[in-house]
């Protein structure tokens, strides 16, 4: 028998007899580590190498708040023998008690409970985090992770597995030594690869170092036996002179440098510049010790403040004409090798791939910084300041110095 339709009516599409129960009993909610382990990407931006490599720089970050709180000198990173990561550090130990109301471990809450903020962190916090998510994204995408923390007298132990505890938090023997390990094998099952790449650790583990001065970071690779090891107590200064080419004709010499915190603590900056003749110049910044490739508004705040200070100097000094206009930005920064890192308690990135700072108060603050001190700087090297303005005041500026 044919059924006939009528093709003047649209089609009714045929709906089950219990169509009409849908209600909110059938939407599935996933909170937790599940919802890491459905959806990496959305926690750790990529599940390929970059996601791989940002596991380790989630638990070093710790370590890295240790530091800057003044708890902790060294940190230790280790590739093991079957592609796992170890962090290993000399700070207070995250702490071990248990919380109320309902008695579990600060130190689980931490790597099992999406957090809303950042319980466990001091100073600036989230050096390179995921905005005080890290430890549980690591503890939901990792196959196994074992934490041992060393703190109030004894040697604390848990394992986990795929977010999981499998073992209760337990108190072992007695040490005087104080820390923490973090030991985890990231989940096969999730990332496109599980090999770490020795090279690309070092160099980020490198920028930490120069980032935070006297901070002592080793790297060893068990696979084939190697060590490296960071530690520059100059800091940003070190920085920017492994930054300049080789050989470099420099304008000027030693490399200014200087930092600067804010009243209620909440904000750092600290800068460190050299001109030379290599006409590219390189500028690095940094937010909580991350790279912000895209700028933002700490790099706004540098280069502005910077031209308007060498053309306000120039000008004071005699070495520009009242006939000659301002110097462009763009001769300010040529040849300039320069590093500007700010911590903030609160920062807000936007763009692409995150990594734009949007903090104004991070403009206005860097700005009145550099202002004061490299202004300082010109004014009591009155040789240096002017081999500066020469230098900015090169043939494709039309002017001539005084």
């Amino acid at each position: 028998m044919t059924e006939s339709v009528n093709a003047s009516q649209p089609h009714q599409p045929r709906q089950s007899a219990n169509a009409h129960r849908y209600s909110a009993s059938d939407i599935q909610i996933i909170e937790g580590h599940e919802a890491v382990r459905l959806r990496p990407g959305m926690y750790l931006g990529s599940t390929g190498e970059r996601g791989l490599h940002h596991m380790v720089y989630e638990v070093v970050s710790y370590a890295v708040d240790e530091h800057l709180a003044g708890h902790a000198g060294t940190i230790d990173v280790t590739i093991t023998a079957e592609g796992g990561i170890r962090v290993a550090d000399d700070g207070r130990g995250l702490p071990v008690e248990a919380e109320e109301p309902t008695g579990t471990s600060a130190l689980e809450r931490e790597l099992t409970e999406l957090p809303f903020g950042s319980r466990l962190r001091t100073g600036y916090g989230n050096s390179g985090g995921l905005s005080g998510l890290g430890l549980f994204v690591v503890n939901a995408l990792s196959s196994r992770l074992t934490v041992e923390v060393r703190r109030d007298g004894h040697r604390w132990t848990q394992q986990y597995e795929k977010g999981v505890p499998v073992t209760p938090l337990t108190r072992n023997e007695e040490t005087r030594e104080h820390g923490t390990t973090i030991a985890f094998l990231p989940d096969a099952g999730i990332f496109e690869t599980t090999r770490y790449s020795f090279a690309t650790l070092s160099e980020h583990l490198q920028e930490l170092a120069l980032l935070n001065a006297g901070l002592a970071v080793s790297l060893t690779d068990e696979r084939p036996d190697r060590v490296i090891r960071h530690h520059h107590p100059d800091g940003l200064k070190a920085f920017v002179a492994r930054l300049n080419p080789h050989p470099v004709r420099l304008v000027h010499s030693p490399v200014i440098g200087f930092e600067s915190e804010n009243e209620d603590k909440t904000l750092c900056v600290q800068v460190a510049l050299q001109w030379s003749t290599w006409p590219p110049g390189e500028l690095r910044s940094f937010a909580n010790g991350s790279r912000t490739h895209e700028g933002g508004t700490h790099e706004e705040g540098f280069r502005s403040a910077l031209t308007g200070l060498v053309n306000d100097h120039a000008r004071r000094r005699g070495l520009l004409s009242a006939q000659d206009g301002d110097v462009p930005a763009e001769a300010v920064h040529r040849g300039l090798t320069a590093v500007v890192s700010v911590k903030l308690v609160r920062p807000v990135f936007e763009g692409s791939t995150r990594t734009r700072l949007a903090n104004p108060e991070a403009g206005a603050y860097v700005q009145e910084v550099v202002r004061a001190h490299v202004t300082d700087w010109l004014d009591d090297h009155p040789d240096e300041a002017a081999a500066v303005v020469r230098h900015v005041l090169g043939p494709s500026t039309g002017q001539t110095l005084l």
